[in-house]
């Protein structure tokens, strides 16, 4: 792995609401994250680990602080600016899966392409590479009624990585999962870590998801609380 620094946060706080009825989600973190890292951010309801991913994720903009993305200072960028970066250098994977209910798991993976303005046959093409990579190239006529959880999943993720993302989020990626399919999934993750190189920045609760990774933050009331290197992540 890289020691390219890909993010480095310093003194990052969220303030939600002002005055008296003001919370603070986050109080200040510190946190480097190098180039072709698992990182699995793990923390109680409330901690600020959805919201540390949201201002990683380039979803929100912090109230003090700096974000340091590939060598762009995020916490200056508008609206829009943060938009070009989600669309070009990131991936998202939600608990949810969020597919169109109405729409082929092809139509699914090809939606970030509209956005970049590809021909139909490059969006094609490419949406037919990016399932054949999860394993699912024989679904792609399928809508997500038509497909079971896992394999909605995978539709996800091949729509997360038809863009050729360098970073992945994937928010409790497994959370709506039985264990043989969470093995699964968390083995497509580790592969596409592993053999592409991408960066993948996970929330989850649980234990033998997280186990997973490389290296496993704990954020407790808006705090980095513990920061640890697995030498025995399950790959």
């Amino acid at each position: 792995m890289t020691t390219e620094t890909l993010i480095k946060l310093r003194g990052l706080t969220k303030v939600y609401g002002s005055g008296d009825a003001s919370f603070h989600a986050l109080r200040g973190v510190n946190l480097d994250i190098r180039r072709g890292e698992f990182l699995a951010v793990m923390g109680p309801s409330g901690s600020g680990k959805s919201t540390l991913m949201n201002l990683l994720g380039c979803l929100d903009s912090p109230t003090s602080g700096s974000y340091n993305f590939k060598g762009i200072e995020v916490e200056t960028l508008n609206k829009d600016q943060r938009s070009l970066i989600r669309r070009h250098a990131l991936g998202f994977i939600f608990q949810g899966f969020n597919l169109l209910a109405r729409t082929s798991a092809l139509e699914n993976v090809e939606l970030p392409l509209l956005y970049r303005g590809y021909s139909r046959k490059e969006r094609h093409d490419r949406a037919r590479d990016a399932l054949t990579r999860v394993g699912l190239i024989n679904k792609e006529r399928n809508t997500p009624a038509e497909l079971s959880g896992g394999q909605q999943q995978r539709v996800a993720i091949a729509r997360a990585i038809v863009t050729n993302p360098d970073t992945l989020f994937a928010d409790e990626p497994t959370g709506n999962l039985d264990s043989k399919t969470t093995r699964e999934i968390m083995e497509l993750l580790d592969q596409l870590n592993t053999e592409r190189g991408i960066s993948i920045i996970m929330v989850t609760h649980e234990e033998d998801v997280a186990s997973h990774a490389k290296r496993v933050i704990h954020v407790i009331d808006g705090l980095i609380s513990e920061d640890s290197t697995q030498r025995t992540a399950i790959h």
